[in-house]
């Protein structure tokens, strides 16, 4: 009989260069594999699990739920998808509406139809041109690979819809802007770009440039979102109000979710966009649950605690270790460490892993640490170690 790898081989497509190892359980920060290996967990499963692994309350409130009805459909309504949408929306501090999908690529394929039928019905001429930046990340179907500024990801797939221009950077936006341009899309903190932040001035500057040209300024808080940098948003942290916003990953806690927010409550019409899974039963009682979880967890101020504990650690471990990195970026609870080189890159990854403790890699050479927000001191603490104990096992 195949074990799981074998069967993984044979029968799923590999559009992922696996690591050598499969999960069965976790608590919190901590995970084991199926050899009974224990390692901390600073990816939380690529920024998901916000509210850490079998969270009590999340798993409890997602089987109460279960036990009633999993799905009917969008046909109808369905009592926690109000409610996530209200907690959303008040969470965020902004006048807006949801429309709930099932992950940040359909997210994102929402807010560039609200961008685009926006363009259409808002002006004497169609505009359609949506400026994305060099370097950015915003999904992987046809529409939003092409939103992603990353010339590798444009191979094989085309022809692609038209329409999107890349800017350098953000000062570079305005000289790209003409008459056709409906939106600019963009991340506060480019994720697997490497855990860019953008400047806080330059983003100001930009929502009110384009707020005078009527132009909307869309947000992906994939990655960002969901009290990642500090606060709910990363839009609160740059302190703009964007016309759109997307989210996913940590909302769901674990759950496969994605959000479009918008202050423009009227631009769809019924059948202008849908999804057949997107707010059901499930993933939106688990999408009220790790807000509830996440609000008490800043509002008690310990969510500034533990990431103010975390940054510490890893800067002491910058500190320690300048010859593998050349500095330390991010906001929050996303962070990285750019790493010499991606050979270097590569081997420290693969040594955590060996000695206990999972990282992640992002664009521009980057070590990227996306812990879950209710990692605990200790957890915290004997991940440092195990990442300390590869580094000197790599000398």
């Amino acid at each position: 009989m195949m074990n799981i790898i074998e069967l993984d081989k044979k029968y799923v497509l590999p559009t992922y260069a696996r690591a050598d190892v499969e999960f069965v359980s976790g608590k919190n920060a901590r995970l084991i594999d199926a050899n009974g290996k224990k390692y901390i967990d600073f990816t939380s499963g690529i920024g998901v699990v916000s509210v850490g692994h079998a969270n009590e309350r999340v798993n409890s409130a997602i089987s109460k739920q279960l036990s009633n009805i999993t799905h009917m459909s969008n046909l109808y309504y369905t009592a926690p998808q109000a409610l996530a949408a209200k907690k959303i929306v008040e969470a965020s501090g902004y006048d807006m509406m949801c429309f709930f999908g099932n992950s940040g690529a359909e997210a994102n394929e929402g807010a560039i139809k609200i961008a685009r039928k926006f363009g259409e019905r808002d002006g004497e001429i169609k505009r359609y041109k949506i400026i994305t930046l060099q370097h950015s990340f915003h999904g992987r179907t046809i529409t939003t690979v092409k939103a992603t500024g990353q010339e590798s990801m444009h191979n094989y797939f085309g022809p692609f819809p038209d329409g999107f221009v890349y800017a350098d950077n953000i000062a570079q936006v305005e000289s790209l802007l003409d008459n056709h341009t409906c939106a600019v899309m963009i991340e506060l903190v480019q994720g697997e770009g490497g855990v860019q932040p953008q400047n806080k001035e330059e983003v100001q500057a930009l929502e009110k440039l384009l707020k005078s040209k009527n132009i909307l300024l869309i947000v992906d808080e994939v990655q960002t979102g969901a009290y990642r940098t500090g606060e709910f948003l990363a839009s609160n942290v740059y302190e703009i109000t964007p016309d759109i916003i997307t989210l996913a990953k940590g909302v769901g806690g674990g759950v496969p979710i994605g959000v479009v927010m918008t202050g423009l409550k009227e631009i769809f019409a019924h059948g202008d966009h849908g999804s057949t899974f997107g707010g059901n039963f499930l993933s939106t009682t688990a999408a009220c649950e790790v807000i509830d979880i996440l609000k008490e967890h800043k509002e008690c101020g310990d969510l500034e605690i533990t990431s103010l504990y975390f940054n510490q650690a890893l800067e002491k471990f910058y500190s320690a270790n300048k010859n593998l990195f050349t500095s330390k970026v991010g906001i929050g609870m996303m962070c990285g460490l750019r790493v010499k080189d991606a050979d270097t890159l590569g081997r420290i990854i693969k040594s955590a892993r060996e000695n206990g403790v999972m990282v992640l890699k992002a664009g521009k050479n980057t070590l990227r640490f996306l812990p879950p927000l209710t990692i605990t001191n200790e957890e915290i603490d004997e991940g440092f170690k195990s990442l300390n104990r590869a580094i000197t096992s790599m000398q």
